[in-house]
């Protein structure tokens, strides 16, 4: 068999199991797949109420298996509407480096605009690995879009990973990785009024292969942001290795591009999926609250 059949025979398999994992039978949600590889749109939840436990399980059970979950229908949310309704996976994760509201320290603002000369989550990465117990999954709700531009995009690491070659995933499985946010983190809010002069940032070292906790699935778990090394590699090894795992990570058929609309919502997680957000609508402006759940420490189990 050619080296390209291989390849296309591995996408192949990648997208059945996806696909498969797309055919969840749900009660009390509704589930529209947006590619058949990744990102799903969710109807029936109305976040400003008491949502039920069953719902919340189904929610938790297609997060883990569709990367990213979309809403359309939702209203503009107040702080403690889009607070409540995250704490609902668990306790609210504080970004370690970004400015904090005295009322609300676990919301995060986004607002890009004319004056604005860096952009949140330009590059592909998965939020703040950096930590020893990195995020679970991110809810984004924008309330003001540009007219055009300012979407998302967002890769399926199950994918990425069913899609490489036995070899390579057994060389993974046994790697770890270096995940720093120095580079990250360093000045990057300063126009917000953030003196991080003397600050320490978080590091943190986590295996290159990691297994979702609910799914059970493989993901890859190293991303252009915040992974700066594979440990017991020379320099130009992993350097090397790391390249070549972005570059594939980011191929186009692990994705799904999000546009945005007033007051949509996007909630992901982020133990198997990395995603980037475009800055093509400059000096047009964006604005929206994030609220990020914390999870626990990644690892990796041999199936």
């Amino acid at each position: 068999m050619s080296e390209r059949a291989l390849h296309e025979g591995k996408l192949d398999r990648a997208q059945t199991l996806s696909n498969t994992r797309m055919k969840g039978n749900y009660k009390t949600i509704s589930v529209t797949p947006v590619t058949p590889v990744i990102g799903v749109e969710v109807e029936g939840v109305d976040m400003t109420g008491d949502m039920p436990d069953e719902q919340i399980k189904e929610l938790n059970h297609a997060l883990a298996n569709h990367n990213v979950l979309f809403f359309r229908d939702q209203p503009e949310l107040t702080p403690t509407q889009q607070i409540s309704f995250a704490e609902r996976f668990g306790e609210l994760h504080i970004h370690p480096a970004a400015p904090k509201g005295e009322e609300h320290p676990g919301l995060f603002v986004i607002h890009t605009h004319a004056g604005s000369f860096v952009n949140n989550g330009a590059d592909w990465h998965t939020d703040v690995s950096c930590d020893e117990e990195p995020p679970l999954g991110t809810m984004l709700q924008i309330h003001r879009t540009p007219d055009s531009g300012g979407d998302t995009l967002f890769a399926n690491m199950y994918a990425a990973y069913d899609a490489l070659s036995d070899k390579m995933k057994a060389f993974l499985s046994e790697r770890t990785a270096v995940h720093g946010s120095e580079r990250a983190f360093r000045g990057r809010y300063k126009d917000k009024g953030v003196d991080d002069t003397g600050a320490v940032f978080p590091k943190s070292e986590h295996p290159v292969v990691r297994t979702h906790p609910v799914s059970g699935r493989q993901t890859l778990y190293v991303n252009e942001t915040f992974t700066d090394r594979i440990r017991g590699m020379a320099e130009e090894e992993s350097n090397a290795l790391l390249e070549f795992l972005f570059r594939h990570m980011a191929r186009p058929e692990f994705q799904v591009r999000f546009n945005w609309r007033p007051n949509s919502i996007a909630f992901w997680d982020n133990r198997c999926t990395q995603h980037l957000a475009m800055w093509d609508y400059w000096p047009n402006e964006r604005f929206g609250h994030r609220v990020t759940v914390k999870g626990d420490r990644p690892f990796y189990k041999a199936h």
